[in-house]
C-alpha cells in the first residue's frame, strides 16, 4: 500500500469515526434534554442520569481525539493543519465547546444550579455544529 491510498484510507476512517461520535453526541444530547424535560416536571429519570454522567466524559475525549486524529492525517499529508481553513477552525470550536460543556458540568450542582443554562448552551452549539462539520467533511472527502 503506498503513502497516498493509506492517507485516503485513513480520511475514511477519520470521517467514519466522526460520524459514530457525532451521532453519539445526539444520543447524549437526547439524554440531557430528557433529564431537563423530567426536572423542570419535578420527576427524576435516575437510569438517565447515570447514563448521561457516565458517558459524557468517555465521549468528550472521543470528540477530541477525533479532531487531533484530523489534524495529524492533514499534517502527515500536506505539512501544516490549514489545508482546509474552514473544516479546522470549525473543528477547534467543536473541542471548545465539548471542553465547555465538560468542565461547566463539574460546577453543576443540584437542581437549580446557575450552571445549567451554560451547559445546555455550549451542548446546543456543539449539536448544530457536528453537522455542519461532517458535510464539510464531505466536500473535503469527495
Amino acid at each position: 500500500m503506498t503513502f497516498r491510498e493509506t492517507i485516503e484510507y485513513l480520511r475514511l476512517i477519520h470521517g467514519s469515526y466522526n460520524f459514530i461520535v457525532m451521532l453519539t453526541f445526539f444520543y447524549q444530547a437526547s439524554l440531557g434534554l430528557r433529564i431537563r424535560s423530567n426536572r423542570k416536571r419535578k420527576t427524576t429519570d435516575l437510569k438517565a442520569i447515570k447514563r448521561h454522567r457516565k458517558i459524557g466524559p468517555i465521549l468528550a475525549a472521543f470528540g477530541i481525539i477525533g479532531f487531533i486524529l484530523g489534524i495529524s492525517i492533514i499534517y502527515l499529508d500536506y505539512g501544516h493543519i490549514l489545508k482546509y481553513p474552514l473544516h479546522f477552525f470549525i473543528g477547534l470550536t467543536i473541542v471548545f465547546t465539548i471542553i465547555s460543556v465538560y468542565l461547566i458540568s463539574k460546577k453543576i450542582k443540584g437542581p437549580e444550579s446557575r450552571w445549567r443554562a451554560p451547559h445546555l448552551f455550549f451542548g446546543i452549539l456543539t449539536i448544530c455544529l457536528y453537522p455542519v462539520q461532517f458535510f464539510i467533511g464531505l466536500g473535503i472527502l469527495f
